[in-house]
């Protein structure tokens, strides 16, 4: 869909074996008699009445069995592509917690990440939820907010990027689901895998944090589609056509900090932006095609910018029809977002589309669960969201309804945990 940022639309991105389960065996081993516990399950299902057994039994599909690894140089869960099922959660220290508490609480965290990413149980209360599943690329992703430096005594050791967001003009805002002193992405192939991630977390927190808000996302499923290709959201647009690619020789310096950065612990770490944008679903969908393909400036079945091409063409921005007029309208998202109107400023989109069920009125509470990453927000989203403000034709049906800033520092090294080089250091 749009180019670089919108918040809403736009173009975005896209270990180890361990004990096992209680009988000893590794969930690995598992992956190769799937299809016979698949078999037995079917079976006492429809013996019960309650579910008709499969038609046939399959083995755990790639599905299941991908896994993506917890330590290393950046934290998993930004530049793996989209998951299927996604939570973002925010906690509050507990009254009395400190930089003691924290440090115990990411020590937990980080070791639950590990064990979950690879398959495993998360420790000796696992809830089972997930005990016959693969990693299903399970990612946990951690980082802090600005209140958690005065909360630790940490003021010192917060970043400058880190400075609370500006107001801008979409902003209708709920403080009670906004910021957070600690945030949790957490985002799977399997909802089951993804929940069981979701609680285990909460029950880790025990009484060193509380939960401030939770939101549920979703994606289309790996495989669901004909061959791979961008994702849509809930609008029905193509929505990362134009994202940042790893190839891209400035792709390092767009989305982390580089080693040399500060402050020293968020070296190859990232900043999130987080936003619930709701999507006003039932104004959209009055739209012509042609109407909601010139808010937008890209043709909604394939991508493609309305001055022709395929999805990956260059958009002309020049490009004018029979009366004189741009083939991309002057307000369309596609055109305001490009990088190249913007100074440059871009940011990697990896977003999750959610519903909350239907309003009193019937309107969907509905929309997009947008998190964007970038080494510092003041050179990313900042002046994006701000030329997005002066006259995007997308801001009359989408509303910004939560926010959130967060310091995501780099991968932690095996034996250490997320963030132990600004709570230790």
């Amino acid at each position: 869909m749009a180019e670089q940022s919108l918040p809403v639309v736009d173009e975005g991105a896209s270990a180890q074996e361990g004990p096992a389960s209680r009988e000893g065996i590794s969930r690995r081993a598992l992956l190769g008699t799937a299809g016979a516990t698949g078999l037995v399950l079917g079976a006492a299902g429809g013996a019960a009445g309650y579910a008709a057994a499969p038609a046939a039994a399959t083995p755990l599909t790639s599905v299941g069995s991908e896994e993506v690894m917890f330590h290393g140089k950046h934290q998993p869960g930004i530049t793996e592509g989209l998951q299927a099922r996604g939570h973002l959660v925010a906690f509050d220290l507990a009254a009395g917690a400190g930089r003691k508490e924290a440090a115990a609480l990411l020590r937990r965290w980080s070791e639950t990440a590990r064990r979950l990413m690879a398959g495993e149980a998360s420790g000796s209360h696992d809830t089972d939820v997930a005990r016959d599943a693969g990693p299903s690329s399970l990612t946990l992703t951690f980082g802090f907010g600005h209140s958690f430096f005065s909360r630790t005594g940490l003021e010192k050791q917060r970043p400058v990027a880190l400075d609370p967001l500006p107001d801008f003009s979409s902003d209708q805002l709920d403080k009670t689901r906004s910021n957070g002193d600690l945030w949790v992405q957490i985002g799977a192939d399997d909802a089951l895998v993804a929940f069981h991630a979701l609680r285990a977390v909460q029950k880790d927190a025990g009484s060193a944090a509380k939960v401030r808000w939770q939101m549920n996302g979703f994606n289309r499923t790996p495989g669901a589609t004909a061959h791979p290709m961008t994702a849509r959201n809930l609008m029905g647009q193509l929505d990362g056509t134009r994202n940042p690619k790893p190839s891209e020789p400035d792709f390092d310096q767009r989305v982390f900090v580089p080693e040399s950065g500060t402050p020293a612990w968020m070296a190859n770490g990232s900043y999130a932006v987080v936003r619930r944008i709701r999507m006003l679903l039932d104004d959209w969908e009055k739209l012509s095609l042609g109407t909601q393909e010139a808010v937008i400036g890209r043709r909604k079945a394939n991508g493609a910018a309305l001055s022709g091409g395929t999805e990956t063409t260059a958009m002309d921005l020049e490009k004018t029809d029979a009366q004189g007029n741009p083939m991309v309208p002057i307000n369309a998202h596609a055109r305001i977002t490009r990088p190249d109107q913007n100074g440059g400023a871009a940011i990697l989109r990896r977003p999750f589309s959610y519903h909350d069920g239907i309003d009193a009125d019937g309107a969907p509470d509905a929309g997009l669960l947008f998190v964007c990453w970038q080494a510092d927000p003041l050179r990313g989203f900042v002046p994006l969201q701000r030329k997005l403000d002066r006259g995007d034709a997308l801001s009359q049906y989408i509303r910004h309804e939560s926010s959130g800033l967060f310091a995501v520092p780099g991968g932690a090294a095996r034996g250490e945990y997320v963030g132990q080089g600004l709570l230790e250091g």
